[in-house]
C-alpha cells in the first residue's frame, strides 16, 4: 500500500450565496471522489425541480429537505485527493456554524479557500470570514473569484475584486502578494481542474494546482499531549472510553494521564482509530482510548487529557486578545457570555477592558476603554465562572483560541495571551 499522503483540513469560507457548496461539489467531482453518474442523477432530479444549477452543490447536500429548500444546512466532512495531499473539507455552510465549527469543531482548518462571487465582490461576511480566519490562526489562504461566467469572464471585474480582497487581507495581516487569486466558475467547471480558454488573460494555476502549493502543517509532536474530549463512553467489557482529537503531543499506551479540570488521573490501556487498535496517536488523529482508573462519570466533554506530569492548564483568570464581530450594543465590564474553547463551553465574565487596539497595526488606541463595540479589537481580562482549561496561544495555539457566543450568535473571537493558573492539586 502506498504511504498515506499528508492530510490537510480545508475550510471553504465566504459569503452565503457566493458558491461555496458548488465549489466543494466541483472539487469532489473533478478529483473523482464523486462519480459522474451520481452527478448525472442529481442533475436530472434538479432539472425536474427547476433547479438545474444546484447539481454540484447537491453532492454536499445529502438531506432531502435541504434539496427542497435549495440551501446547505449541515456541516459535511468530505474527503478528496490531489496529487500531493488528501483534503478533508470542513464545509461551513452558515456563517455562525463556520465560527462555531472552526473554533470548537474537531477540525481546525490548516488552510482556507475564500470564495468571492465576481458580480458582488466583497460583502460583509467576506470581511468577517477573513478576519476570523486570521484570528483562528489559519495562515494559508487561496482566493477563488467565483461566478466569472456571470460577468462574461471580464478581466477588469476580476481585477477590481482582487484589489478589494487584497486591501481586506492587508488590513488583517495576510500577504496578498503571496496569495493565489483564481478566476473560476464552479458551475461551468472553469479553472478548477484545467485551464480554461474562457480566461486567456489568466496565467496562474487552476484551483487544484493552487491547493497543491499549500504547505503541509507541522505536527506539534514535541509539545505536551493535549486531547480535548468530545464524548465519553462506557463500553461493556472494556470500560471508560473517552473520544477526542489529539491536538498536540503523542499519546502512547501505558502513559499516565490527567484529565482537567476534572482533576482525575489514569493510565492509557489502549488507543483506537477507525476501529483499529494503534500503539500511539499523533496530532490530527481522531481517537477513542481506554483509561484505567477513571470512571465514566468522572470526566466529560470539555475536559482535556494530558500527561500527568504536565497536565492541561486550568485558568483562574486569563488575559485575551479579542475581535468583536457583532454585538447589538456594547460590551462592558461584568458581561458574562459563553466562551467556546476547544470542546468546552463555559460562561466567563469580562473583569477588565484593558486596552483597545488598532486591528491592522496592533497598536494601542485607547487605555481602559469603558466599552467595546462591533469591529473593535481589544485586550481584556476574563474570569471563567467554573474551572476551564485554556492554554497560552503562544505555547499551545490549538487550545488557546476561542469564540464568544451570546443570544444564538457569535459575538467575538479571540485568543488567550496570558493566564493565572488555578492550583488543582
Amino acid at each position: 500500500m502506498a504511504a498515506e499522503k499528508p492530510h490537510m483540513n480545508l475550510a471553504v469560507i465566504g459569503h452565503i450565496d457566493h458558491g461555496k457548496s458548488t465549489t466543494v461539489g466541483r472539487l469532489m467531482f473533478e478529483t473523482g471522489t464523486v462519480p459522474a453518474h451520481i452527478i448525472e442523477g442529481y442533475r436530472k432530479e434538479a432539472e425536474s425541480k427547476g433547479k438545474a444549477t444546484f447539481e454540484f452543490a447537491w453532492v454536499m447536500d445529502n438531506l432531502k429537505e435541504e434539496r427542497e429548500r435549495g440551501i446547505t444546512i449541515d456541516i459535511a466532512h468530505k474527503r478528496f485527493d490531489t496529487p500531493k495531499f488528501y483534503f478533508t473539507v470542513v464545509d461551513c455552510p452558515g456563517h455562525r456554524d463556520f465560527v462555531k465549527n472552526m473554533i470548537t469543531g474537531a477540525s481546525q482548518a490548516d488552510a482556507a479557500v475564500l470564495v468571492v462571487a465576481a458580480p458582488d465582490g466583497v460583502m460583509e461576511q467576506t470581511k468577517e470570514h477573513v478576519f476570523l480566519a486570521r484570528t483562528l490562526g489559519i495562515n494559508q489562504l487561496i482566493i477563488a473569484v467565483n461566478k466569472m461566467d456571470a460577468v462574461k469572464y471580464d478581466e477588469k471585474r476580476y481585477k477590481e475584486v482582487k484589489e478589494a480582497v487584497s486591501a481586506l487581507m492587508k488590513m488583517v495581516g495576510y500577504k496578498a502578494e503571496e496569495t493565489h487569486f483564481i478566476p473560476i466558475s464552479s458551475l461551468a467547471g472553469v479553472n478548477i481542474a484545467k485551464k480554461s480558454t474562457e480566461t486567456p488573460w489568466y496565467t496562474g494555476p487552476t484551483l487544484l494546482e493552487a491547493l497543491d502549493t499549500l504547505k503541509e502543517p507541522e505536527k506539534p509532536t514535541d509539545k505536551p499531549l493535549r486531547v480535548p474530549l468530545q464524548d465519553v463512553y462506557s463500553i461493556s467489557g472494556i470500560g471508560t472510553v473517552p473520544v477526542g482529537r489529539v491536538e498536540t503531543g503523542i499519546m502512547k499506551k501505558g502513559m499516565k494521564v490527567a484529565f482537567m479540570p476534572a482533576n482525575k488521573e489514569g493510565e492509557i490501556k489502549s488507543i483506537e482509530m477507525h476501529h483499529e487498535e494503534i500503539p500511539q496517536a499523533l496530532p490530527g488523529d481522531n481517537i477513542g482510548f481506554n483509561v484505567r482508573g477513571v470512571g465514566k462519570d468522572d470526566i466529560r466533554r470539555g475536559d482535556v487529557c494530558g500527561p500527568a506530569d504536565a497536565p492541561p492548564s486550568v485558568a483562574d483568570e486569563f488575559t485575551a486578545q479579542i475581535v468583536v464581530l457583532q454585538h447589538p450594543s456594547a460590551i462592558t465590564v461584568g458581561y458574562t457570555p459563553v466562551f467556546h474553547c476547544h470542546t468546552s463551553q463555559i460562561a466567563c465574565t469580562f473583569m477588565e477592558l484593558q486596552k483597545k487596539m488598532d486591528p491592522r497595526s496592533g497598536q494601542t488606541k485607547e487605555e481602559n476603554p469603558t466599552f467595546l463595540k462591533t469591529g473593535d479589537a481589544a485586550i481584556v481580562l476574563i474570569k471563567p465562572t467554573k474551572p476551564m482549561v485554556i492554554e497560552n496561544v503562544k505555547e499551545l495555539p490549538q487550545l488557546g483560541r476561542f469564540a464568544i457566543r451570546d443570544m444564538g450568535s457569535t459575538i467575538a473571537a479571540g485568543m488567550c495571551i496570558g493566564l493565572k493558573p488555578k492550583q488543582m492539586r
